[in-house]
């Protein structure tokens, strides 16, 4: 018989028992409810076509083995209230408690979506004081907090350079993307009926602006560039790329998801940055891990403010209203407010923060990030060998000597009680191993993940067959993840086993 309660995930070598599923427990006739005797028989109410058939080994469980079963679940939940997250701000940082209490107050959680502007008051004067302060944080004219994620608003920022370029006659054929951007970057461009011109950075792994000036014509849109960059690298040539581009008449976008390493340091509008999105669940705090929700506002300067979508918050007298009277808009690109619950959210944390608790955040996540990428370039090859921003990327190099690969090295970390860090991104760097701490972790707690990337290198070099076998305690050995993606069993039928 099968252990009913279980050992708790640990660092050893002994694999924790796989949790029984509920069709494996249970016995005949045993029930969690009492429920009353039907004056009528279900056969008697319905139609044939609407009834179940009996389903051949249905469990039959009482209340408390429900509740256990669904209790050690929740307990094999790796979160980032329980263990350290490498993945960075990108899916999971720590986001303060007091926004999730703000963000469920009656008056903001309740709010019907069709409400007129009369009973929203405290709601569109928060997305207005919201739209001012990521104004000040990004240095720009105006924003618009529509968009519901951060490929959203990379969209609604090129509809806005096309609209003004359509505008001054010409919407231009092409985007320049570099080999560091986000994948999104060319979707989006596409998207929005450009062309893409990829650009490839130095042996620096930046952008020089010679190489702008090379594609740099009368075709070309705009350039997408992120800053810092996907490698964790500051962009600093920005200001003469935004030179060269202006020169003839294109436009600069920033794409904001790094803006954690920037914020109340820096302000791409002083940067030359025309129009630019900023993750609010990444920089600004939300739980992301999963996909969502998220938010993606665009900011622009004067000269887009006019093509924003609709419906824009303004003042009338005393309180505030939504204006629809906007000839140059692109229209509205989301339904209601947006994701009003993760602005609600960005709003609690930058007004708790302050402007200083913003800059000490952003120092925060690069001083991180630096301490592990010098505790361990003696061991993993970094990539580029400069001071990094909020994320460092290293390669698996050293270890692919001994037949050990990335993948090797991120299945590792879970017998050591870490979530892997984000593998094999940016493409641009082969084997790459990419660790963002975020602002909010200790000394030890780095200090814990570095002696484990530590011991795992060893181990790498005097056992690699220990690594390259792993996981080894955890309930679920190494899956075959092309069959998990493309053949998943998604529904218990009896005599199934757990191999299958």
């Amino acid at each position: 018989m099968k252990p009913l309660s279980e050992p708790s995930p640990d660092k050893s070598s002994s694999r924790v028992a796989a949790p029984r599923l509920l069709f494996e427990s249970g016995s005949s006739g045993r029930n969690a409810l009492q429920w009353p005797a039907p004056a009528n028989k279900a056969d008697e109410l319905l139609p044939s076509a609407l009834l179940r058939g009996e389903i051949a080994g249905f469990p039959e469980l009482g209340e408390l083995e429900v509740l256990r079963h669904f209790t050690r679940l929740s307990q094999r939940n790796f979160s980032i209230e329980s263990e350290f997250y490498p993945l960075g701000s990108c899916t999971m940082k720590y986001n303060p408690k007091i926004n999730e209490t703000v963000a469920r107050f009656p008056g903001f959680a309740q709010i019907h979506p069709l409400a007129g502007a009369a009973l929203l008051q405290g709601a569109l004067q928060l997305l207005s004081d919201l739209e001012a302060m990521l104004c000040e944080v990004c240095g720009m004219d105006a924003v618009s907090l529509q968009p519901s994620a951060g490929a959203q608003g990379e969209l609604t920022g090129l509809m806005l350079i096309r609209a003004l370029l359509t505008e001054r006659g010409n919407p231009r054929k092409t985007i320049i993307v570099p080999d560091t951007a986000h994948g999104t970057n060319p979707a989006s461009s596409t998207l929005c009926g450009y062309d893409v011109v990829q650009i490839s950075s130095n042996d620096k792994g930046i952008i020089e602006p010679a190489a702008i000036e090379k594609v740099m014509d009368q075709d070309v849109a705009a350039i997408m560039i992120t800053n810092p960059n996907t490698l964790g690298l500051f962009e600093k040539n920005i200001e003469a790329i935004a030179a060269v581009v202006h020169a003839k008449g294109g436009l600069v976008y920033l794409d904001g998801a790094n803006l954690n390493a920037l914020m109340g340091i820096a302000k791409p509008g002083h940067m030359g940055v025309d129009v630019l999105h900023m993750n609010l669940h990444k920089t600004f705090s939300t739980p992301h891990g999963g996909g969502g929700p998220g938010a993606g506002p665009v900011a622009v300067k004067a000269a887009l403010k006019d093509f924003l979508p609709t419906p824009r918050i303004v003042r009338q007298g005393e309180g505030f209203g939504l204006s629809e009277d906007c000839p140059k808009s692109i229209g509205r690109v989301r339904s209601f407010f947006g994701n009003f619950g993760v602005l609600v959210r960005a709003y609690t944390y930058i007004l708790s923060l302050g402007g200083d608790g913003l800059e000490n955040a952003s120092r925060m996540a690069l001083l991180n990030a630096n301490y592990i990428r010098r505790n361990l370039e003696d061991v993993y090859h970094i990539a580029y060998n400069e001071p990094c921003m909020h994320e460092c990327i290293f390669t698996d190099k050293v270890q692919h000597k001994h037949g050990v690969t990335t993948l090797d090295l991120a299945k590792r970390l879970l017998d050591y009680g870490f979530h892997p860090p984000t593998i094999y991104f940016p493409l641009v760097v082969s084997g790459a191993l990419m660790i963002e701490p975020t602002e909010t972790e200790t000394p030890e707690t780095l200090d814990s993940f570095i002696a484990a990337m530590r011991a795992i290198a060893e181990e790498a070099r005097d056992n690699p067959e220990l690594v390259k076998t792993a996981p080894h305690s955890t309930p679920v050995r190494r899956l075959d993840e092309a069959r998990a993606a493309r053949k998943p069993i998604l529904r218990w039928e009896a005599g199934q086993s757990r191999s299958d």
